[in-house]
């Protein structure tokens, strides 16, 4: 079902979860070892920090226990939630829909993964606009196996199936898939050393780049 579109652009709240520091990027352990904690905080930063920017959000939600990640989220700008109902990601991105819903009814709402290290905020106020004009629509990861955005028009429930193969449950709930061009910040999700260098090749935000420079790395950090 496609919904028309207005004259002024449409206003988002982003939930973005982040998940205890100590369970986060396992399979980066072979590249980050003892700082692969400190390495996961730098990306939930970084893409934060780029969709704060974003002329499409008023406000980004972070769900989170972990203290570091609270704190520093909550110095960039972040509203951040406990993670209450305590039962995986998609419960706790439903709980922030909650809360986003109830704190600005007028916006749309949207699931943002929170490792998209390299992501850019116009390539994200691309596909909200995209969005905008469905009840539910996502985009998936560069894989095209997981979803790394799911948003919701105002009112309507935003029902995330994140995780494995997430791009084929969100297709049969009917939410709308977005095959957009230039949005390749917005579908780098990094889980592996591969997904790093390919967020490397689009250039990472500035706490991701340190850190990696730190592990004797030599990223490119991304434009401003």
């Amino acid at each position: 079902m496609v919904f028309p579109t207005s004259t002024a652009p449409p206003s988002w709240c982003l939930v973005v979860p982040v998940k205890l520091l100590a369970h986060a990027k396992t399979r980066l352990a072979g590249l980050a070892g003892a700082r692969r904690a400190e390495l996961a905080l730098a990306f939930a930063a970084d893409t934060i920090t780029a969709a704060l920017r974003c002329p499409r959000v008023v406000e980004v939600i972070a769900v989170s226990d972990d203290p570091r990640a609270r704190e520093l989220l909550t110095g960039l700008g972040a509203t951040v939630v406990p993670d209450e109902p305590d039962a995986g990601l998609n419960p706790a991105l439903a709980h922030g829909a909650a809360v986003a819903s109830e704190r600005r009814p007028a916006c749309g709402v949207a699931a943002l993964s929170a490792d998209l290290p390299a992501l850019r905020p116009d390539e994200l106020a691309r596909a909200l606009d995209a969005a905008a004009g469905h009840r539910r629509a996502f985009v998936p990861d560069a894989a095209g196996v997981g979803t790394t955005l799911l948003a919701a028009a105002p009112r309507a429930p935003l029902e995330p199936a994140f995780g494995g193969r997430s791009r084929d449950r969100h297709r049969h709930q009917g939410a709308y898939e977005l095959v957009l061009p230039g949005i390749d910040s917005v579908r780098r999700d990094v889980d592996t050393e591969a997904d790093l260098a390919a967020a490397l090749a689009l250039g990472v935000g500035a706490r991701t780049a340190a850190v990696l420079a730190e592990l004797g790395g030599s990223p490119r950090p991304a434009e401003p």
